[in-house]
Formats: C-alpha cells, structure tokens, sequence
C-alpha cells in the first residue's frame, strides 16, 4: 500500500480493510487480503491528518491541514458533511461509540465535539496550553482524552466541554495517547521517545519506558491489552510487553520516519505506516518476538 507522505490509518471495525490518509490530500481505502484499492476520497484542500470509522463501518470521519473535519458516506464515496470552526490545522478525530458525534483536535490549542445529526458544533474545550496532537472518546462513555504538545493529557467530559483531569509527567511534547481495550490505562508517547502508562483512575503513570531517542509518533494497544505499538522516528515499530519487561524493534521501513500503528481486528495483525507513504502489514503469535512482515506495499 503506498501513498503521498506520512499516512495516518485507521482499520474497519468489521471487514479485512484498512483506510489511509496522506499528504496527496486524499484518503484511500485498501484491501488487506491483497492490498488493491478499493476507495479514494477526494475534497480536502490540504494534508489528511487523521481517519475514523464510524461503530458500524458505513461511514468515515477525516481531519485536515486545511482546518476541517469532514464527513464521507462510504456507499457513495463522497463527502456528506463539512465541519468548519478550527483556525489552524486539525490533527486529528475520533468517532463516539453511539455515531452521533465527533471529535477533532487541533493546532489551534483547542478540540471540539461536533453533533452529526444538528451539523453543527456541540462545544469548544479550551485548557490546553499548545497545540492538540491527538483526541480519542473512551468507549460507550462521555469521556474524551486528548494529548497536547504542552506536555500533559487531559480528559474532558463531552456532555459539558469542560476538563475533568489533567495528567503531568511528560517532559516534552506528547504525540499521541489512547486507552486500553479495558478503558482502565492510558498508553501516550512524546518527541523524545518516552513510553508512558497511565493509571485512568489515578492520573499518575504506571511505567515509563524510554523507546528514544527519536520521537514516538503514534502507540497502540493490542487486542489484549498486554502489548503496546509504538511508532517511532528511527523508522521502526518498537512493541513494548509491559508485564514481561520486553521491548521488541520491527524493521521494515528502512530508516523512515514512522508516524503510525494501529491493530486490525479481529486478526492479530499489525499495520505500520511510514513517511515515504508506504504501509507495512505484520503478523504475530504469542509473543511480540514472533512479529513477521506479512507484506509492504
């Protein structure tokens, strides 16, 4: 699978496809079992920074350098909605459980939930202090983590906009977070390379683990729980088995960047996708050391 510049990546939550957005301005669905394409989507004026499936697969949320989120009906492959607020660019988004909402994190130093169903924006979450480098909903809840390059992560709560917590530790500009699949740790990396685990509850981190030097791009839980991806600026994919004390380096994309991972259910694969527009396909058994490159395209 290859595209124009660094791809952001999202995996359908029920059939074997992949969609990636890139700096051609457009996002691409692919097929894992051959890595034909399957879908293009064109209307951004700028970078695709970040993709989401709607819960039932039907429908896809995209966010843009060019400081929109946009909405993209995937049974006829157009645009069906435009939301415009941002002033700078947007980073990324994500899909509430229940598909009537989404969020987009921005450069801007705020994030904001959109209803689909009013088109309209439902609340603006200002507290950040920088730039929002990633926003995630926790599952079937009202609950929103966001990670900014001011060196914290936050929660907020979507019913109100406001800021519920906020997590201190990281030294330098965090990447990216997102939640376990049991919502009760929180996985984030920074431009200096540092793994963190969160305890939800605490709001204090449970492990730091140094993946530098270069920066972790992107992180990624397994399906388990018990292994994390992370992508790192080195051009690999470090897999980190925080109750095993592990770490383990997949080399596949030569020495560029890497800027995403994500897991694809409900095979235990993994996807990687680099700064040269290519996306790696890896499997694995049951350990991270038993990882193999399935295919790079």
């Amino acid at each position: 699978m290859k595209h124009l510049g660094s791809p952001s990546l999202a995996s359908h939550p029920l059939k074997d496809m992949v969609v990636t957005g890139s700096d051609d301005r457009l996002w691409k669905m692919w097929a894992l079992r051959d890595g034909d394409i399957i879908m293009v989507g064109e209307g951004h004026t700028d970078w695709v920074s970040g993709c989401c499936f709607h819960p039932s697969g039907t429908q896809l949320v995209t966010s843009s350098g060019d400081t929109t989120v946009q909405i993209w009906d995937l049974s006829k492959g157009g645009c069906v909605l435009t939301f415009k607020g941002h002033a700078q660019a947007v980073w990324d988004c994500s899909w509430h459980s229940c598909g009537d909402f989404v969020a987009s994190a921005s450069k801007d130093s705020t994030s904001k939930i959109w209803d689909v169903n009013s088109e309209r924006c439902r609340y603006t979450m200002r507290g950040h202090k920088d730039s929002v480098s990633s926003i995630e909903f926790l599952p079937f809840s009202n609950t929103v983590l966001t990670s900014s390059a001011d060196k914290t992560l936050s929660l907020w709560d979507a019913r109100t906009g406001l800021r519920v917590c906020t997590f201190y530790g990281h030294l330098h500009s965090c990447n990216h977070a997102t939640f376990s699949p049991e919502s009760n740790m929180i996985a984030s990396c920074d431009t200096c390379g540092v793994l963190k685990l969160w305890d939800v509850r605490q709001a204090v981190p449970m492990l730091s683990v140094d993946t530098g030097p270069r920066s972790a791009n992107q992180v990624a839980f397994d399906h388990s729980g018990c292994a994390v991806a992370v992508a790192s600026s080195d051009g690999t994919v470090k897999v980190v088995q925080p109750g095993l004390g592990q770490l383990h380096s997949l080399q596949g994309h030569g020495e560029t960047e890497m800027q995403s991972v994500a897991f694809h259910c409900p095979a235990e694969r993994l996807l990687s996708g680099a700064a040269d527009g290519t996306v790696c396909l890896w499997t694995y058994g049951a350990s991270a050391s038993m990882f193999s490159m399935e295919r790079t395209a």
